[in-house]
């Protein structure tokens, strides 16, 4: 299962916003089986700070333990920010 991370907003920035986002994703999230990894898509993010990737991030990995996966992006704020709680 993929998620869209840009469809949060492009400029992700604020620790209560980062709780947000889990929250609604965790309502969706329906992976098909117990094994299947989440895998986090950055592309389009223009920015991205750690306060809102930790909340969202720890949320899922709570959750969903190491299924939970960052695809690799060329954007700095994401590479500095993942890189800080990854």
């Amino acid at each position: 299962m993929r998620i869209q991370i840009k469809k949060f907003g492009e400029i992700l920035t604020s620790r209560p916003e980062g709780r947000e986002a889990y929250l609604v994703s965790k309502a969706y999230l329906r992976p098909a089986t117990a094994n299947e990894p989440i895998e986090l898509d950055f592309e389009g993010v223009k920015v991205l700070t750690p306060a809102w990737a930790d909340e969202f991030i720890s949320g899922l990995r709570s959750e969903y333990g190491q299924r939970v996966r960052c695809l690799p992006s060329s954007n700095p704020t994401v590479i500095a920010s993942l890189e800080m709680i990854v």
